[in-house]
């Protein structure tokens, strides 16, 4: 059974999340940081993936990043986007993020399942994950918008 190294854990889920950006955006985010921190933005989305290595995946954006994102998603005007139609998007960002990157595992110590996505708002959040967890940090983005994408297990 092949091990990851929390880098190239890290590099299999940020890729899967860029590729999703790409695809549903035309928006090409690439990796601008990898800081462990335990801030996050406006809006999270996040997914159990449940396994022999079970973790949380965690993506979130400001509300003007994701107000563009979900613009450039569904052809609607920015000041028609409602926190609805946000929601909805990064909900679906996450899924499908999750669901990219559980197709390129071919171990199974990897393997997972995945719960339904759930969004968070709020200002000033943080999740703080034991000291012993593995924790994936990256920030994606391309000057248009900035993404968090984190990974605990």
């Amino acid at each position: 059974m092949n091990s990851f190294s929390v880098d190239a854990l890290g590099a299999i889920f940020a890729g899967a999340l860029a590729e999703v950006i790409s695809t549903v955006s035309g928006i090409s985010p690439g990796v601008l940081s990898s800081e462990r921190d335990t801030d996050f933005d406006d809006i999270i989305g996040l997914m159990s993936l449940n396994g022999a290595k079970s973790g949380i995946i965690f993506i979130s954006a400001g509300e003007a990043d994701m107000r563009f994102l979900c613009s450039r998603m569904t052809g609607m005007p920015k000041d028609e986007v409602t926190k609805t139609d946000m929601d909805d998007a990064l909900g679906e960002i996450v899924n499908m993020t999750a669901g990219n990157a559980k197709l390129r595992f071919s171990d199974a110590e990897y393997m997972y399942t995945l719960s339904l996505p759930f969004v968070i708002s709020g200002k000033g959040m943080s999740i703080v994950a034991k000291k012993s967890s593995h924790v994936i940090s990256k920030r994606l983005g391309n000057g248009e918008i900035t993404l968090k994408l984190k990974v605990v297990y």
